[in-house]
């Protein structure tokens, strides 16, 4: 039965052991311990006895040819030719020998690059496609990225962090994204403008009424002419109708700002997964460097590390000082936009966790 089935097509991941360092291939499942000898570097031994010595550089997630070329030529050269990527853009190189590490770290230094992002460092941050190549941005994440690593970078180069800070940026509300201890995120604050002229004979319509997760769109004629309307009481904004329908365009230059959250974090060996949640909303959605959102995150950061016990993340910080406290150390406003008041969500209304009653 199983020699009939069909061969799989070349679609999804490609096959990652043709891409492993051989040292990694030949004791792969066999580690005995890893070591963090400075941030940058984790040096991991086998039951063998064998050992490979990764080094990581901070880099951008979209690559112009000229960097990528150059990444590879520090690899051929210095690293037996085998480099990975982390989930976090960041690119690995292994080596066999520790003699061979200084001379990576310090050709990675030399043609730019930043050695970090390990142990209990702010990580790179993981961003969406923003302007470059999405079709629905309200900001451009990777210049927010960009703009953030900046004035972080000393964070991601020293493991001075109580534990690991991941951060993630939005360029929507609705698509890409991810669970972090900080996320900075789009945030509309109008509902979208319609162009009843263009929704005929580009939208199709019951997709885009289905769309809506709060049930704000329905069909209407205006004009003489098939198009939509939005029941503005229910609508939240969140710009789910944009992309199936480009006339209901909800980006806009003045009303799209950026909002920041707090306490994501995925379930580990101490405790469940938590999410985020709102502590900063209407900042401006100022390109190109992003002044007052950048600010923000440097007051969280810098209350964490002063506040925070060692290995506790963010979420766990916060919860131990409850959220009055947080919001006085990071000096940023509580205002009623904080509280879960909406009207279709009777379970979780008057029951923040911003409020202690």
């Amino acid at each position: 039965m199983a020699k009939d089935m069909r061969e799989p097509i070349e679609s999804g991941c490609p096959d990652p052991w043709q891409y492993m360092h051989p040292t990694m291939r030949k004791n792969f499942g066999q580690w005995k311990y890893h070591e963090h000898p400075r941030p940058g570097v984790l040096r991991h031994v086998a039951y063998s006895g064998d050992e490979i010595w990764t080094v990581r550089a901070g880099t951008q997630r979209i690559l112009d040819v000229f960097t990528l070329r150059k990444l590879c030529e520090i690899g051929d050269d210095l690293a037996d030719g085998y480099v990975h990527f982390t989930l976090r853009s960041n690119i690995e190189y292994m080596v066999t020998e520790e003699s061979r590490v200084a001379p990576l770290i310090q050709a990675l230094e030399d043609a730019g690059f930043i050695v970090g992002g390990t142990q209990n460092t702010v990580a790179m941050i993981s961003h969406t496609q923003g302007w470059l190549h999405c079709d629905i941005p309200g900001t451009d994440a990777s210049g927010v990225v960009k703009s953030m690593m900046d004035e972080l970078i000393d964070d991601f180069r020293n493991a001075t962090m109580p534990n690991r800070v991941h951060i993630t940026t939005s360029c929507c509300q609705i698509n890409c994204g991810g669970q972090g201890d900080i996320a900075i995120n789009i945030q509309h604050t109008k509902p979208p403008k319609i162009n009843h002229d263009l929704v005929a004979n580009v939208c199709e319509r019951p997709s885009v009424v289905a769309r809506c997760p709060v049930a704000a769109i329905r069909p209407a004629m205006v004009n003489g002419k098939p198009s939509l309307e939005v029941d503005e009481r229910k609508c939240i904004c969140c710009g789910a109708c944009y992309p199936p329908c480009p006339p209901m365009q909800i980006n806009d230059a003045e009303h799209s700002k950026l909002a920041i959250w707090v306490g994501g974090n995925h379930s580990n060996a101490r405790g469940k997964p938590t999410f985020q949640k709102l502590v900063a909303a209407g900042i401006p959605n100022n390109p190109p460097r992003w002044p007052e959102a950048t600010a923000i995150v440097k007051r969280i950061l810098k209350a964490y590390k002063e506040g925070a016990r060692d290995w506790e993340r963010v979420n766990e910080w916060i919860e131990r000082i409850g959220w009055p406290r947080f919001f006085e150390e990071v000096e940023l406003p509580f205002t009623k936009y904080h509280i879960d008041t909406w009207r279709g969500s009777r379970a979780s209304f008057n029951a923040s966790s911003y409020i202690r009653f």
